[in-house]
């Protein structure tokens, strides 16, 4: 996976609204944490990368089938790091529910927005604007 983005990647269950976000190990994000100093731009760039690699590749690594992850097109972040710009793209599991055993295989969990709060700022406010878009 290219270092230019990032996925977040959620599961909203259907019935209640219950939001959860994929955790590996103490990052949210799926690719490679960002480094410490990295920090949210103001604005996202007009041309990003096109999501279907990024969540083939995860799908891939989480033994999912193809098309279990679904891009939020709505989501759109850019984070400063000193190796140049990162996007970040949103994710869905578009199963009813989320793929709990395949991201404990895969040394991953599934968290709520308050079990985060040990996270860097960066990712924070990174879920913090996910849960804006997704709660509407």
């Amino acid at each position: 996976m290219s270092a230019a983005a990032r996925l977040l990647c959620f599961h909203k269950q259907k019935t209640s609204a219950r939001t959860r976000f994929l955790c590996h190990g103490a990052s949210v994000l799926h690719g490679a944490a960002l480094p410490a100093d990295a920090r949210v731009r103001a604005a996202a760039a007009p041309v990003r990368p096109h999501p279907a690699p990024y969540l083939l590749a995860l799908e891939q690594a989480l033994g999912l089938a193809a098309g279990s992850l679904r891009a939020e097109p709505e989501f759109q972040v850019e984070v400063d790091t000193a190796d140049g710009p990162v996007a970040v793209l949103l994710a869905e599991f578009v199963a009813i529910d989320p793929p709990l055993a395949a991201a404990s295989a895969a040394g991953a969990r599934f968290i709520a927005l308050t079990e985060a709060r040990g996270l860097p700022p960066v990712e924070l406010e990174l879920l913090r604007r996910a849960y804006e878009l997704l709660i509407g």
